[in-house]
């Protein structure tokens, strides 16, 4: 398999195993005009098997979206065909309209307001602002 170099873009390491798909759609990748590359278990050194994407163009990612569905991912930043930087991720104190409210009865599922989700604790257990029903 032949995958071309990213010339100026990101790649994203670490994904684990099956959730590079998710990731892929949360950021919405397919409204890109430029090449984005899905690899699905790929080798690793650290896991038996992460995803990896690798977008050619350097876009405005969420690093936040990304921390809170693969938070051992790594994203590297990549122009004139070299790495610049490598950024470690961590989850988000806060996540705003990435998640949906599970509570039908919570505010946020029947007005006009933004989806707004707390980190609580270190395990990464996310809860509702309105209503503090746990994240699925």
């Amino acid at each position: 398999m032949h995958i071309d170099a990213i010339e100026n873009g990101y790649v994203i390491d670490h994904i684990p195993a099956g959730k590079g798909m998710k990731v892929y759609e949360i950021l919405n990748l397919s409204s890109l005009s430029c090449q984005v590359a899905i690899i699905t278990n790929a080798k690793s050194k650290k896991d038996e098997a992460k995803d990896i994407i690798k977008i050619n163009d350097l876009i405005d990612l969420d690093m936040d979206v990304i921390a809170y569905i693969a938070p051992m991912a790594t994203v590297n930043v990549i122009k004139n065909r070299e790495r610049v930087e490598k950024r470690s991720l961590s989850l988000p104190d806060e996540l705003v309209d990435v998640i949906k409210c599970p509570n039908p009865r919570c505010i946020c599922n029947n007005e006009s307001i933004s989806h707004i989700f707390k980190l609580t604790d270190e395990k990464g257990t996310y809860r509702c602002l309105y209503c503090e029903t746990k994240a699925k």
